[in-house]
């Protein structure tokens, strides 16, 4: 199903311009070197514009917003779309605040990103049908269970439509809409929580993933999704035999991510495919 999309990845160890928060810079940079790419963080405007020049892909992460680092944004964005580099934009905290979403919203009204990744509460918001947030956190009333999963495929396929990318939602169930269809996947691990940035780290991996694959975008990030899942699956299992907790768990994982590779991807991939109708 994803045949060679992490070798590609290893292979050609894209450059990742990442314009992402304080909060968790040193994780992303971490996991962006071990699932095979290469990143460099640099929000000063001056500089911005260069930087994605020479880039494969761009990771826009909002978590730390302020005015700099927005028109920081804006200008990478709009450069990289110039130059038909892959984009990847993480509404964090989306319909938390007036700011937060304002920003996403002008940030997809004046750059096209390829992909969106954030969870339901985030995506809702950009969509405007947001219920409720928890700042940073989806709303449990927006949480994509096995119950409402068919519901909430008709709402990420009517995103994608509407926004001509790749929509990704995570959670305890993962979503990835495509043109043609939606992945549902099913790796992952509820300690994946229990930690800052899991969802900064696989934001940039997709970005890293569709830069080394660029005719393949719906499935690199399908690909990333159940790769990171799977991360955190085997991180637990080491926990758990090293009788150790949250922070050895953070560890545990990048190390599972620096030892993925397209086998382990299709032996523990949970991944179901349905067509659009």
């Amino acid at each position: 199903m994803f045949e060679k999309i992490i070798a590609n990845v290893r292979q050609q160890q894209p450059l990742i311009h990442c314009i992402t928060n304080y909060v968790t810079v040193g994780d992303v940079a971490n996991i962006l070197l071990a699932c095979g790419g290469s990143p460099i963080m640099a929000d000063a405007i001056e500089e911005v514009e260069e930087i994605t020049a020479i880039c494969a892909g761009l990771d826009v992460n909002i978590g730390t917003l302020n005015a700099r680092t927005i028109q920081s944004m804006e200008k990478a964005a709009q450069r990289a779309h110039t130059l038909d580099h892959v984009t990847v934009l993480d509404p964090v905290g989306a319909g938390a605040s007036r700011l937060r979403t304002d920003t996403a919203k002008k940030l997809l009204e004046t750059s096209c990103f390829q992909v969106i990744r954030g969870n339901m509460s985030e995506i809702r918001a950009l969509a405007g049908s947001a219920q409720t947030t928890r700042g940073v956190d989806a709303s449990l009333a927006d949480a994509v269970t096995e119950e409402n999963l068919d519901g909430a495929i008709a709402f990420i396929q009517d995103f994608q439509a509407s926004s001509q990318a790749v929509i990704v939602i995570t959670g305890a169930i993962d979503l990835v809409a495509g043109p043609t269809g939606t992945y549902v996947i099913r790796n992952g691990h509820p300690m994946m929580s229990q930690i800052t940035g899991t969802g900064c780290m696989l934001t940039a991996v997709i970005a890293a993933y569709c830069a080394a694959n660029p005719d393949r975008h719906t499935e690199a990030a399908a690909a990333a999704v159940s790769a990171m899942g799977l991360c955190g699956e085997r991180a637990h299992e080491k926990t758990l035999q090293a009788h150790a907790g949250t922070g050895s768990f953070r560890t545990y994982l990048i190390d599972a991510m620096s030892q993925m590779d397209d086998n382990t991807l299709a032996e523990g991939g949970k991944i179901a495919f349905y067509k659009k109708s």
